[in-house]
């Protein structure tokens, strides 16, 4: 897979590959940080929760196999965009 718009692999990252499970031919590092981790559990990911609360998403390939990643971050852009509608009167 070429370097595009829906797909981007840094193999000289330090953390290549930073997520254990996806052929290294098919990671995608296009989200480096995962734009649905605001999303908690609605992401739709594999993540768990640490002890403290913290969302936890090391063991989530969801957003890195393959060029698929942005298709499901557009779908998911609505849930997103809601995150950041501006609260109360915004006359």
């Amino acid at each position: 897979m070429d370097n595009d718009t829906t797909f981007f692999r840094n193999t000289d990252c330090a953390y290549f590959p930073c997520h254990k499970g996806v052929d290294e031919s098919r990671f995608n590092c296009l989200f480096c940080y995962c734009p649905l981790y605001a999303l908690g559990p609605r992401c739709g990911g594999d993540f768990s929760y640490t002890k403290g609360g913290v969302k936890d998403c090391s063991g989530c390939t969801r957003l890195h196999d393959g060029p698929d990643g942005a298709r499901i971050v557009r779908e998911l852009f609505p849930l997103l965009a809601d995150l950041a509608k501006q609260e109360g009167d915004a006359s």
